[in-house]
């Protein structure tokens, strides 16, 4: 991979120089390079546009995943990593899906880039990858020979916890008060603003699950949303890992299922964002009542640059998931 990454920055940086005499950053419009922001993903996009704000010193920041691939099956284009071995600031999530990253980075032109890796922010508070019972794939575990060391899998989608958010948008800002000290104390004052709308829901949270007679969800779909249910205390069904590429469940998984949904007496089946709900029907039709609502939470794995466009940001997905999350838990 490393081979590779490398001859596709050289051949695209030759091509870069010959077009354009060797510059591959942007300039305003007195002829000063523009500080330059990549990140992978919509949550860490929004996050700086929220700490930039007015973007006093013009910052271009680009979002690689913007037409809506996910995450775990992203690979980047020569042009994307030409954006990444350049820019001044890059945020990625740090996961396994991220393996590309490394050696991207060994190449980068740019020495005095600022790397910020989410995962590796958030430290200790970072989760491992979990199997709960009836979720597919659970049979496999226990089977699993004990002799055999297996690799720890760690959860990725750390950006579906508003308290995450909080900690991730302090550690940009500091990173741009760093790069762009002439304007540092409006990144401080704008991050903190933002912090505080993402305190605020935070509490909306707390308060809903505080006053539910339900405190457990289940999810006919994968289940990005970890970090989410632990920072409220609910406990969760699912049929896959946030990170599985599964797309059929097991007549054992719909059974197990289908049966929690009668035994807690739930009113709804979750799924995450996409039009296949599939697997959550076919619980319902195996539950006893069969009148289970289909609620829909998203984990912004599917954004595009067209959502951005229409006005889409973090925390309004994470007010939509809020009215999701209190239909359910009825």
């Amino acid at each position: 991979m490393k081979k590779i990454v490398s001859i596709v920055i050289a051949v695209t940086l030759m091509c870069s120089c010959l077009s354009a005499c060797g510059t591959t950053g942007s300039t305003d419009a007195a002829g000063k390079d523009r500080i330059q922001i990549v990140a992978t993903i919509f949550p860490e996009y929004d996050w700086v546009m929220n700490v930039l704000g007015d973007n006093p010193a013009g910052a271009e920041v680009t979002m690689l995943l913007d037409n809506g691939v996910d995450l775990h099956s992203y690979q980047p284009t020569a042009d994307d990593i030409l954006k990444v071995s350049t820019c001044d600031m890059f945020i990625y999530v740090g996961g396994e899906s991220d393996a590309w990253v490394e050696d991207a980075l060994k190449e980068a032109v740019n020495k005095d880039m600022v790397v910020i890796s989410l995962m590796d922010v958030l430290g200790d508070s970072v989760k491992e990858e979990e199997i709960v019972e009836g979720m597919q794939g659970e049979e496999e575990e226990d089977g699993a020979h004990e002799e055999e060391e297996e690799e720890t899998e760690y959860d990725e989608h750390v950006w579906l916890s508003l308290r995450n958010a909080a900690v991730l948008t302090d550690s940009i800002s500091k990173a741009l008060q760093k790069i762009d000290e002439k304007n540092a104390d409006v990144y401080l004052s704008n991050a903190g603003s933002y912090i505080k709308k993402l305190n605020e829901l935070d509490k909306q949270y707390e308060d809903a699950v505080s006053g539910a007679s339900v405190k457990t969800l289940l999810f006919g779909d994968r289940f990005p949303f970890r970090y989410l249910v632990d920072d409220y205390g609910l406990s969760y069904y699912a049929a896959f890992v946030g990170c599985s590429a599964e797309t059929e469940a097991s007549f054992e998984t719909i059974t197990f299922l289908a049966g929690k949904v009668d035994e807690l007496s739930l009113h709804a089946v979750m799924t995450i964002e996409g039009n296949d709900h599939r697997i959550a029907e076919t619980i319902i039709q195996n539950t006893k009542t069969q009148d289970q609502k289909i609620l829909t939470m998203d984990s912004m794995q599917s954004v595009t640059a067209k959502d951005v466009e229409n006005g889409v940001t973090y925390l309004s997905i994470m007010e939509n998931d809020l009215a999701a999350l209190k239909e359910a838990l009825v």
